[in-house]
């Protein structure tokens, strides 16, 4: 194996007593992990950064070896860690990522999309200019791994029109007719997941709550479900920056 490609570092964890492994998410080649020797030095930690824009060298004897890998950075968000709310945003999604993809198989769309959502965080002077780009990317990963909702027309009666809610059981819009007496029972449904534009601050957390739910159903489960921990922190604080 010998590849060499630009990638977003996703998680990066110990290994012996100087290495780390490394876990970069590729366009083409999916999550590529790999062996970085000295990966705790000075000089390699503000690299190893999860977030990180990088390009990354693999080589490997066999593809069931892991690779040897080494990095050079092509774009820091280090400095983003230092903000409240925008570090626990690229904690979130870093996580989310490398806990719901499998490795070598690749994703372009959510490469694509992870790296808008990244450049909107580092762009934008607040949340309101990137939150719901955040439920975006949640809903292409739930369509990217099988678990899509059908927000295009109601579950219970065809219609494209006035679509109201999302049933928590199918992942299908309801429209308003076919929700009557069982709102409460429902999710609402922001116009901005359908129909793309700005949204507000409630319909962002509505969004959220909607994907939220199906990831920890679907995507977050057994051991990955700790990480919905970081999920949290987002959400309360973004809950206070956008009310």
């Amino acid at each position: 194996m010998h590849l060499i490609a630009d990638a977003i570092l996703l998680a990066v964890r110990s290994h012996g007593e100087h290495g780390a492994v490394a876990r970069p998410f590729t366009r083409d080649h999916g999550v590529q992990p790999g062996y970085v020797r000295g990966g705790h030095s000075r000089r390699l930690r503000p690299i190893l950064q999860p977030a990180n824009a990088l390009r990354g060298e693999w080589r490997a004897r066999t593809d069931e070896q892991l690779a040897a890998l080494t990095v050079e950075l092509l774009h820091s968000r280090a400095p983003l860690f230092a903000e409240p709310l925008p570090a626990v945003a690229l904690d979130w999604l870093t996580v989310l990522t490398a806990a719901a993809l499998p490795e070598a198989q690749p994703y372009p769309r959510l490469y694509d999309a992870l790296g808008g959502v990244l450049d909107a965080i580092e762009a934008a002077p607040s949340a309101r200019g990137w939150a719901g780009s955040v439920a975006r990317y949640e809903l292409l990963l739930l369509a990217e791994l099988g678990f899509g909702l059908d927000l295009s027309a109601c579950v219970a009666t065809g219609a494209t029109d006035d679509l109201a809610f999302v049933s928590p059981k199918s992942g299908g819009a309801v429209s308003r007719g076919a929700a009557a007496g069982y709102e409460a029972r429902l999710f609402p449904l922001p116009p901005f997941l359908c129909e793309g534009g700005s949204a507000s601050g409630d319909e962002v957390i509505a969004a959220l709550a909607i994907t939220g739910h199906f990831l920890a159903r679907d995507i977050m489960i057994d051991r990955r479900r700790e990480g919905l921990a970081a999920r949290e922190r987002l959400l309360a604080r973004l809950q206070r920056a956008i009310a």
